[in-house]
């Protein structure tokens, strides 16, 4: 999902950054955050979405299904606008080139090495597919400072023809990196796609140790100065769609996200309602994955244990309006009309599906019987929070559905 801007204009938004605030067709599939804010483009993208979170709703509402829901400019304004509080140094999105990631760093004592899930995604049956694979390695510019620099890994298959492709960009989960996907986006690009991986903030090259998300978190949570859960790496996202829709190989109306867990659009175990989940006394879970920070927060704030009050001042800090006016309840619905598949398990503790309910019922009104279609929502049963080949398989046949 997912999903997708670009943030450098503080006074002059880039084409793309004007089109994601008022467009309306694009795909999403949903990993852990809360789908976006998205409207019409000019270029008409099928951009599958992110989940994203910003400040509290004081404007304009609109009613769906007997709930106050944020008007959806509303929405893209302020989460735009609290975006560029936190920006550095504003520069020209430039590409340079980059070589292969040899070793890549996963922020885990013991790197992973196989994904079942991720080798389950359906390809074409090309015999000499790895030597009709065409791989490009760049770093996009995205704003000044190390972070400000967005490794990419591009996949395609080699072709003399001109014909513009659909594109799928992927999003990695928390501590690992871009070359962790390769599973997926070899399947893709083998389906006639242009695959693209990213590294998140704070992840794969954008890391030095082990500890470098951890450690980020926890300065956002002392110095109010990044936003390293989600919220940056949309900023990087934006510049990246500036960059896809230039490309000469790229349909710039066929464009998709999706991710695992920290991805976005074609959202696979990624979206949860963080409001709910603080209401509800169902945060530990999502807690834990980040633990380093709600500890810090805790000891600042006095408090012997995390409670919901620790939990929620640290979302306010690092991720302003995560738990309140870009939660899932005014998000999901605000990608309406444009397609939306939200995928996640039954029994996942970190995106608890009872918290999905609000979400889903005010998605389904804005959708309607005209776009009925366009919106799904798959919870497998039995299954907590991990990506399997079930929901790779969702994904595959919803992008394959909406972008070719």
């Amino acid at each position: 999902m997912v999903s997708v801007s670009s943030y450098y204009f503080l006074q002059q938004p880039t084409t793309i950054t004007r089109h994601l605030l008022s467009s309306t067709r694009h795909v999403c599939c949903i990993p852990h955050v809360p789908p976006h804010l998205l409207t019409p483009y000019k270029y008409q993208f099928q951009i599958v979405n992110l989940s994203i979170a910003g400040s509290r709703v004081t404007e304009t509402e609109m009613e769906v299904n007997g709930g106050a829901v944020s008007d959806p400019g509303t929405i893209r304004s302020q989460f735009l606008q609290l975006l560029r509080t936190r920006r550095n140094a504003q520069v020209p999105m430039t590409v340079e080139p980059a070589k292969p990631v040899v070793k890549p760093l996963f922020q885990e004592v013991t790197p992973p090495t196989f994904s079942e899930a991720m080798e389950s995604c359906p390809k074409a049956n090309i015999g000499n597919l790895k030597e009709l694979l065409k791989e490009e390695n760049l770093y996009l510019h995205t704003e000044a400072g190390d972070q400000g620099k967005l490794p990419v890994l591009i996949l395609s298959t080699k072709g003399n023809n001109q014909e513009k492709r659909p594109a799928v960009v992927f999003l990695h989960s928390t501590h690992k990196c871009k070359e962790w996907l390769r599973p997926l986006l070899e399947a893709y690009a083998s389906r006639g796609y242009v695959a693209i991986g990213v590294d998140s903030r704070y992840h794969g090259e954008r890391a030095s140790s082990l500890t470098t998300y951890r450690d980020a978190l926890v300065s956002s949570w002392k110095n109010g100065d990044t936003m390293p859960f989600i919220f940056d790496t949309v900023w990087d996202l934006i510049k990246l769609a500036d960059y896809l829709t230039g490309r000469d190989d790229i349909d710039p109306t066929k464009i998709g996200i999706t991710g695992e867990s920290l991805g976005v659009a074609a959202p696979i175990i990624g979206v949860q309602g963080f409001r709910w989940a603080i209401d509800n006394d169902k945060w530990q879970a999502r807690v834990d994955s980040i633990k380093a920070v709600f500890e810090e927060a805790r000891t600042d704030l006095g408090k012997n244990e995390i409670d919901k009050e620790v939990v929620e001042k640290v979302w306010d800090r690092i991720a302003p309006g995560l738990a309140s006016q870009f939660d899932a309840p005014n998000t999901v619905p605000a990608i309406a009309p444009r397609p939306l598949l939200i995928v996640n398990g039954a029994e996942d503790p970190r995106c608890p599906l009872e918290g999905l309910e609000i979400p889903k019922t005010r998605a389904y009104k804005a959708y309607g019987d005209a776009h009925s279609d366009k919106f799904k929502l798959v919870a497998e049963p039995g299954i907590g929070h991990q990506m399997t080949p079930l929901m790779v398989k969702e994904a595959s046949d919803w992008f394959d559905q909406f972008l070719k």
